[in-house]
């Protein structure tokens, strides 16, 4: 929460954002685990992003500008998530392809789940 002028808080950017979605997967290691340093260097580098916004808004920024960099913070978002989704594809769904059987349709079934919540955005 930010607080505001009269003293009354805010919501955050972060307040917005919907609860994850919980899952009953394994908790074993996933396809993004040997790039999760430089995953969380890229996330924390859009978390500076989202800041920054924050700071324009507060500093009285020309919309135009904060729009470019919404645009920009977007971009990063949608390419850390494809970059997840191709390491998803690369071990989870192919994992369960190499099990076969009813996991591999569940596998692709979420995949292809995932692929339209990304479209939607």
């Amino acid at each position: 929460m930010t607080t505001t002028g009269a003293g009354a808080e805010a919501p955050s950017v972060a307040d917005a954002v919907e609860p994850p979605v919980v899952t009953d997967h394994d908790h074993g290691i996933h396809g993004y685990h040997h790039q999760k340093d430089e995953h969380l260097k890229r996330l924390r580098r859009i978390e500076g992003q989202i800041r920054g916004l924050q700071r324009m808004v507060d500093e009285d920024v020309y919309c135009i500008d904060i729009l470019t960099q919404v645009s920009a913070s977007t971009k990063a978002l949608q390419s850390f998530a494809l970059q997840l989704l191709e390491e998803h594809l690369r071990h989870c769904v192919a994992d369960a392809a190499l099990k076969g059987g009813a996991e591999v349709d569940a596998k692709v079934e979420e995949a292809t789940k995932a692929i339209g919540r990304l479209l939607r955005t």
